[in-house]
């Protein structure tokens, strides 16, 4: 890993970003923002698995005006996505919410950005400069005959320093792009130009499979270089998966520690249960806890299952038709194979409760 870039540090909410804050994890709501009842619903569902931060999309005056509703009834810093109507911009300052996001490419004139600004100054509220390589400026289309990381760059830059004329200061910027390898050059290219925190993330990266590997690809890329700030990880899923991948890809270069951690062997012909099945249904068990600070293993078979079952929290090593549950290292039950799923995940809830009980006993003693 090398030395974290050295950014100026901004505040969205109560979250600090840049500088020496913590990488944060953000998504973004797949709901109609009118419908505030099911949006805040998803915000507490995305805050439990591990979101720090919330965007949701404003496309309408109707969305705008329900922000505030949405902001009284939530925990986490609230984004609201802005493009093409700065009017929409300026309602949701208005409303309330911790930070926005605006698109250079399509959001308007110079002086669309002004108008913002000096609602935003007011309020002190941070501005992304959102850059999309799929909708640049037409003009920086041209120049550098289409979407390029020149022209990303170039985007960037030029509302950076529309802000900075405006004595604005409250920023942080994406460049992002659905090829991982153009995302890449962007933040590089405009690392070395720039101290304002970066908002990491490979925008339409697609479904689960293919999306998780590209946004690990780019995103754990520029974080191993020490770029980065924020991250989003964008799939064609439940937002919730979002955040577990946005997780773990912090958890793998080591950056983030806490929170649930969840390993399998990849099975092969000495596994004597059916393994990817279990740890499939394991995984998906585990969701709720993904905020818990937990270590919990599925191993199929006797080469390195019980060593790696012992290194848990909470692990199962099969047999033949068997599977041995561990508990900090020793064997605790030894159940049949049907049973072998229960049995983990009610020794997963004990571990929990006892902590919990643990650590309201220490608060109370302090």
């Amino acid at each position: 890993m090398a030395p974290r870039r050295k950014t100026r540090q901004i505040q969205v909410g109560k979250v600090k970003i840049g500088g020496e804050a913590p990488i944060t994890v953000q998504s973004m709501t797949k709901t109609d923002t009118r419908d505030v009842a099911a949006t805040v619903d998803q915000i507490w569902s995305l805050e439990a698995a591990g979101c720090d931060i919330i965007r949701v999309a404003v496309p309408v005056r109707e969305a705008a005006e329900k922000l505030g509703e949405i902001r009284k009834q939530i925990r986490i810093p609230l984004i609201a996505d802005i493009h093409f109507n700065y009017k929409l911009a300026v309602i949701a300052l208005e409303q309330g919410v911790d930070g926005l996001r605006l698109n250079p490419g399509n959001i308007g004139a110079r002086w669309c950005v002004e108008e913002v600004v000096k609602v935003a100054s007011e309020r002190k509220i941070p501005i992304r400069i959102g850059v999309n390589a799929g909708s640049l400026e037409k003009d920086l289309l041209e120049k550098f005959a289409g979407p390029t990381t020149e022209g990303m760059v170039e985007s960037a830059l030029r509302h950076i320093h529309i802000l900075e004329e405006l004595g604005y200061r409250e920023i942080k910027v994406s460049l992002k792009a659905s090829d991982p390898l153009m995302m890449i050059e962007a933040y590089r290219m405009l690392a070395d130009k720039a101290d304002y925190p970066f908002h990491l993330g490979v925008t339409e990266a697609g479904t689960p499979m293919t999306g998780t590997i590209k946004s690990s690809v780019g995103i754990g890329t520029l974080l191993a270089e020490g770029i980065g700030d924020t991250i989003r990880v964008s799939l064609s899923a439940d937002p919730v998966e979002e955040v577990r991948v946005g997780i773990e890809i912090l958890k793998s270069l080591g950056i983030r520690r806490e929170g649930l951690t969840f390993v399998a062997c990849p099975s092969c012909g000495r596994a004597d249960i059916d393994l990817v099945g279990l740890a499939k249904k394991v995984e998906q068990r585990m969701i709720p806890f993904s905020n818990k600070d937990i270590h919990v293993a599925v191993m199929g078979c006797e080469v390195n299952g019980p060593g790696e079952a012992r290194a848990a929290d909470i692990g199962v090593a099969g047999g033949k038709g068997i599977g041995l549950i561990f508990k900090k290292g020793e064997v605790i039950r030894k159940v049949p194979e049907s049973q072998i799923l229960e049995a983990l995940m009610e020794e997963v809830e004990k571990l929990v409760v006892e902590r919990e009980a643990a650590q309201r006993k220490k608060q109370s003693a302090n």
